[in-house]
């Protein structure tokens, strides 16, 4: 900031309350200590700083025996995603398969680092995967980076399906009735049930497009279960491609293929003994992950049978890239290209290609480049990608959450606390019911469960039925669906969404977090969630049930129904992000889609995000009223100040004459832009944790400049009638 020795400290107050602004977005409070002649404090919404001063400070500132067969025991190799630079010369010496050219990279990068190397799956003309033995991952990764004709080289990690954990917590028992409380997450929030996504305002809009498809990336479907079926037996699912490039792994005899029936994905004792095909693996039943999430996302409704799907005539495509003990990066990647409609090398061309892409699966670790090629390229054609965000216990968020370009998605508890299992962070975007047992006793039945499609089976299919309060389904795995279906119901509307303008309006439309009434069953109070911790040793920090926050859990609960009003009327948000840079102090807030591009990949510095942000949007609503602003001259900073207390707007302008209170109306610095609309920022109540005179509670509406608040520059801002299902289990 600019200023003197009188300038204006800004120190940037998160509000415990979790306050949020109408269309989801993060509200922030700032205290802004005045000059010494000026004693008082006031409390104000987060200032913006000045888009001069963001640049100003920016200028300142031995060989080896040659691998088996792919069928050999996966964890025996070293295995990393390889890609080539564009102009390396080994890329004329690609072999044609299909039409596509599919790298062999392995004998020639064997010989330059004097070890023998096998071929794997490729992933596209430029990048594959390659095998050793004798050397972990992470060494052959970093021997191959530095080849200069080698663009990126990471691990080929294995990541695993995101249902919750068989800890204490959560009952296990004999087979049982349904759930009481049935299809609880879908219907409208109600009394102790405040965390429901309220389907059906959507589906008074939409029942969804069959041109709409979702991708599942996952184990598999069982298209045997009458509430799924394929869309040639009159059901939803269609053709789509089984990744798996590992036989042993796949399950089913052979690598990839057209083939995406789950066979199961169990585990013996033996298998994961250090001398069995999956060392270190834990031993397991089969999960049939992929027929859950798919009932989530799409089961046949107003059938009278079973369940309802969120997405009702939205189809479903199964893209099989999880086996037995997970699967690994390169075949998932693979998996998210093909199901966008790329080419992978030996894959037939894929003639459904899915809008939106359903990932509820995850692993440790930060996001790596084979990833953010893979999403770039995906969103670059309009699809929307939706990762569940782990379910470690409130730590990190995991990987590919937390990669840029994707919805990392949260669970919450039927309360709307977030729920024990689920991970936590700035990456994640939304939050959504993930299922919760409300802390029974061993036997009891779980009161919250997610109900949906499975089979009965322990190894193999035995035949289909649906999870219930004894044979429940919880995790993450299952609050990304929710999404992702709503996100397939958005695009059904107006196809041309954006992937960003998806999720400007899934986080717009959210409903704020309670703040009270959570109960841990032990008479201990609910905390409030914090960004992921670490202990001394480095080793993360459990965090079970806490009150959710705009930076820990995401904009806010999801809300279909909202989200799906957005649509239609037209009026997506424009994201204000905020960001501080710690080395300076200093924080800045921006809605220039550019420069938020910019910032996000690290060009101008330090800056980072904070997970705060606020919303702007180009219509009024019915709800507004008014949100004062003050200008701050710059000899005390060149910045903004906001509130929402109509109090604390009458006495600042009273007590603080360096204040300049600004129009409640478009404001212009640089003169009217012509062709341009104001923007309104927009507030909503939310009740506070604790009472502090200053805390505005938001609830009011401004007009905003369209270029980010304070720019000196113009810029350009910019179905049928449902009935309620029939399904007996929705009751």
């Amino acid at each position: 900031m600019a200023g003197n020795a009188r300038q204006l400290i800004v120190e940037l107050k998160r509000l415990e309350t979790n306050r949020s602004t109408e269309l989801g977005a993060a509200t922030v409070i700032l205290r802004v200590h005045l000059p010494p002649f000026r004693e008082k404090r006031i409390s104000m919404h987060k200032i913006h700083v000045s888009l001069a001063v963001l640049f100003a400070a920016l200028l300142i500132s031995a060989p080896l025996p040659i691998l088996a067969q792919a069928d050999a025991p996966i964890a025996s190799t070293a295995r990393v995603i390889v890609k080539l630079k564009a102009d390396s010369p080994l890329m004329p010496r690609a072999a044609i398969a299909g039409g596509v050219q599919r790298p062999r990279h392995a004998k020639t990068f064997g010989d330059r680092l004097g070890m023998t190397m096998a071929d794997g799956e490729a992933l596209s003309e430029r990048s594959q995967v390659l095998l050793a033995n004798g050397v972990t991952s992470a060494e052959l990764a970093q021997r191959l980076a530095r080849e200069s004709d080698v663009e990126y080289a990471v691990p080929d990690e294995r990541r695993h399906i995101q249902t919750a954990p068989n800890d204490p917590l959560y009952a296990n028992g004999v087979s049982g009735s349904g759930p009481a409380v049935g299809q609880w997450y879908l219907r409208a929030p109600s009394g102790a049930v405040a965390s429901s996504i309220n389907i059906e305002p959507a589906w008074s809009i939409t029942l969804g497009n069959p041109d709409v498809v979702i991708a599942d990336l996952d184990t598999g479907v069982r298209f045997d279960h009458p509430d799924l079926l394929a869309v040639a037996a009159g059901g939803k699912l269609l053709p789509g491609y089984d990744m798996i490039s590992n036989a042993l792994q796949a399950n089913d005899g052979d690598g990839r293929d057209a083939d995406t029936s789950d066979p199961g994905d169990w585990v013996t004792a033996a298998e994961a003994r250090p001398s069995g095909s999956f060392p270190g693996c834990t031993p397991e039943n089969s999960s049939w992950h992929g027929t859950l999430v798919s009932g989530i996302l799409g089961a046949l409704t107003n059938n009278g049978v079973g369940m309802a799907g969120v997405g009702p005539n939205v189809r479903v495509l199964p893209v099989r890239v999880l086996g037995k003990c997970g699967g690994f990066d390169s075949d998932i990647i693979a998996g998210m290209r093909w199901a966008a409609g790329l080419a992978v090398p030996d894959a037939p061309p894929n003639l459904t290609p899915a809008r939106v892409i359903n990932m509820s699966l995850g692993g440790p670790g930060a996001c790596h480049s084979a990833y953010t090629d893979a999403i770039g390229e995906i969103t670059a054609l309009g699809d929307v990608i939706v990762v569940s965000a782990g379910n470690d216990a409130g730590h990190a968020v995991s990987s590919p959450a937390n990669c840029s370009g994707v919805i990392a998605v949260a669970g919450l508890r039927h309360a709307g606390t977030k729920v024990g299992f689920s991970n936590l962070g700035l990456d994640v975007a939304i939050s959504a019911p993930g299922g919760n047992c409300v802390n029974i006793t061993a036997g009891s039945p779980c009161l919250y469960p997610i109900l949906t499609t499975s089979d009965s089976g322990i190894t193999t299919p035995v035949g289909p039925i649906y999870t219930d309060s004894f044979k429940f389904s919880l995790g993450t795995s299952f609050a990304a669906p929710l999404v992702s279906g709503t996100a397939a119901l958005m695009l059904s509307v107006r196809p041309a969404l954006t992937p960003q303008q998806v999720r400007q309006i899934l986080q717009a439309t959210t409903r704020g977090f309670p703040t009270t009434g959570g109960d841990n069953g032990d008479g201990t109070p609910v905390p409030a969630c914090n960004v992921p911790q670490y202990n001394a040793l480095g080793t993360p920090v459990d965090q079970l049930q806490c009150y959710c926050t705009t930076y820990t859990c995401g904009a806010g609960m999801l809300d279909a129904g909202a989200a799906l009003s957005a649509v239609v009327n037209n009026a997506p948000a424009v994201p204000v992000i905020e960001y501080y840079w710690a080395a300076r102090d200093h924080y800045f807030m921006t809605a220039i889609p550019a420069e938020i591009a910019a910032l996000d990949a690290g060009t101008f510095g330090g800056w980072v995000r904070t997970g705060l942000s606020f919303n702007a949007y180009a219509q009024p609503s019915g709800f507004a009223s008014r949100v004062c602003r003050f200008y701050i001259p710059p000899a005390y900073g060149d910045s903004h100040a906001y509130s929402a207390s109509p109090e604390e707007c009458a006495a600042t302008q009273v007590k603080f004459s360096v204040l300049e209170e600004e129009s409640t109306s478009v404001f212009y610095p640089g003169g009217h832009c012509a062709g341009l609309q104001a923007l309104q920022q927009s507030c909503r109540h939310q009740p506070p944790l604790h009472d502090e005179p200053h805390d505005p509670q938001p609830d009011d509406r401004q007009g905003l400049h369209p270029g980010g608040l304070r720019s000196q520059r113009c810029g350009d801002v910019r179905g049928p009638v449902a009935r309620s299902p029939e399904d007996p289990s929705w009751v």
